[in-house]
């Protein structure tokens, strides 16, 4: 067979039917031979055959004048537990139900021209249904689970298999990008390979910080062209969040060295040549979805004039997903108390985080690939150390690190993890979970390191371990009812140390601003988002085939 193929779930079926039929045929067998083999010893007894009951009865009498049983009856464990239970089984072989049963099969089988000594008897019958239901018993705790199982291994081959679509992505990405050198190195040419790639980047999220680092590995130098809101608005209706809080987002990402505001959504060959010119541009790059308005492919020009190269979506996260997991968030989402605790294990939520909604596979290697050119502080350098749930990574988020980061010479960012996030915050929160917004922190070029599932209180042992020199924390939080809390619990050591410093946020940017706009234009989103995650499920039908049943990976 192929290395990796996937193991048919269903090869060993007809074996545990078997064995199902065969346990089955055995039980029956066993119980019909210890009943025979009571009715023989008892038939050779004068008297009539005792109950169970009475045969017990008796050989307790101490009269002696109980009749005497054949050892092998009870010398036998089998055959005594088959008489023990011979009270009931006569209760039911007696029974009107029983009886009324026997009658109508025999009534059939008689017309039928069975013999009157083949006919069913209420013993046989009883015995029949009591091995029916000890098989169908003992099948459930067998195999009862069968297909729980089955579904688990193709979990995990599925999981296998998208990994090793995503390594393989990634190969042909490597060597399209050695191409490219070989190319420029061909012509002579010793400069830097200059890559170009734009796009809306409206509410930008981890996959698109992947794209920049997926289109910054086929150059030395990646320059990002942010769509304005008026071209934005023309071809797709208006972005969430406006351009000075998208500009925000793609500078602050460690993948992009520079960025072109105001770029036009559709592409034409003036602007084309504009953008190769003023910026010595090599290659204009976007993802391997299709991207038509009007009909038309935005990058016709620039595919005409053989300076464009496509990369691999990062699938499993949307715009679309992002937005449609908010609108479904509730409207009482806020449910923090003063009183709330790390220690704190009641639960506030009666719903599940909406972070468990996400569909991206966050790989080991998916993380190295993100902590490219992170290190560890050098000696003498000044450790900065923020924390926070940082939920839908936003401008907000980036403008505070930018902040804390010139507070000192290395920032540690520390990520709380989701059932934290969830405790503080309250209902279905966080809307990412752990593994995105590691990946969004990951991405900021002010974040020197991430501490993943963060613990809530700050103690002297942590700050040691991490040579912290000073704790900061911004006075615009996500959450409602946490930019007035009193911090003396959380950061108790810090503030007792003289190492506790409350930043004045530059931006009053929350996800409260975003929910807001969503909840003002409700309606246009939800009709946004149907129309889009139509387009989404083609692309990936195209992609993998119908088969794939939009599962994305």
């Amino acid at each position: 067979p192929m290395r990796g193929a996937a193991r048919c779930p269903y090869s060993y079926e007809w074996l545990e039917t078997a064995a199902a039929v065969a346990a089955a045929a055995l039980v029956a067998a066993i119980l019909f031979s210890a009943v025979s083999a009571v009715e023989a010893d008892e038939s050779s007894l004068d008297v009539p055959p005792p109950t169970a009951a009475e045969a017990c009865a008796a050989s307790a009498d101490p009269t002696g004048n109980a009749r005497p049983l054949n050892v092998s009856v009870f010398g036998n464990p089998l055959c005594f537990m088959v008489v023990s239970s011979d009270s009931f089984l006569e209760y039911l072989s007696r029974s009107g139900p029983v009886g009324r049963a026997v009658e109508s099969i025999n009534a059939v089988l008689g017309r039928a021209g069975v013999p009157d000594r083949s006919l069913l008897t209420e013993d046989e019958l009883v015995l029949s249904l009591v091995a029916v239901i000890m098989t169908l018993v003992a099948y459930f705790l067998l195999f009862g689970k069968r297909h729980v199982r089955t579904r688990n291994m193709l979990a995990e081959e599925l999981i296998a298999a998208q990994q090793q679509v995503q390594n393989l992505e990634e190969a042909l990405l490597a060597a399209k990008a050695q191409d490219i050198q070989s190319a420029a190195a061909a012509k002579g040419r010793k400069r830097e390979v200059r890559i170009f790639m734009d796009g809306a980047f409206d509410m930008m999220h981890y996959g698109h910080m992947n794209a920049f680092r997926k289109a910054a590995s086929l150059g030395t130098k990646l320059i990002v062209g942010v769509n304005s809101d008026a071209s934005i608005t023309e071809c797709k209706g208006a972005p969430l969040t406006n351009d000075q809080e998208r500009l925000t987002m793609v500078s602050g990402c460690k993948f992009v060295d520079e960025v072109v505001p105001g770029c036009p959504y559709v592409m034409n060959e003036k602007y084309l040549a504009y953008i190769i010119e003023k910026f010595s541009i090599d290659y204009v790059v976007h993802g391997d979805d299709p991207c038509i308005v009007d009909g038309k492919d935005v990058y016709a020009a620039a595919k005409e004039a053989g300076k464009y190269q496509s990369i691999p979506r990062t699938e499993g996260v949307s715009t679309t997903d992002i937005v449609g997991r908010m609108l479904t968030m509730t409207t009482d989402h806020h449910l923090t108390t003063d009183e709330t605790t790390e220690d704190d294990l009641s639960v506030i939520s009666t719903e599940r985080p909406l972070c468990e909604q996400s569909k991206f596979l966050t790989t080991s290697r998916m993380v190295r690939l993100f902590s490219q050119g992170m290190k560890a502080p050098e000696k003498g350098m000044r450790v900065i150390y923020m924390d926070g749930a940082f939920d839908m990574f936003h401008a907000g988020h980036v403008s505070i690190l930018k902040k804390a980061k010139a507070c000192g010479d290395y920032l540690i960012v520390g990520v709380h993890g989701d059932s934290l996030v969830n405790r503080v915050r309250g209902s279905n929160l966080p809307l990412m979970n752990v593994h995105e917004r590691t990946l969004s922190l990951m991405g900021c070029q002010y974040v020197d390191d991430v501490l993943i599932d963060a613990p809530y209180r700050i103690t002297p042992e942590m700050v040691a371990s991490l040579n912290i020199a000073e704790v900061v924390h911004g006075t615009t939080c996500d959450d409602d009812g946490e930019g007035g809390r009193n911090y003396d619990d959380r950061y108790a050591y810090p503030k007792e140390a003289g190492i506790f410093t409350v930043l004045d946020s530059p931006s009053s940017f929350n996800i409260s601003t975003i929910m807001k706009r969503i909840q003002e234009n409700q309606q246009r989103f939800k009709a946004k988002i149907k129309k889009k995650k139509l387009a989404e499920q083609e692309y990936y039908n195209d992609k993998y085939g119908a088969s794939s049943n939009g599962f994305k990976i």
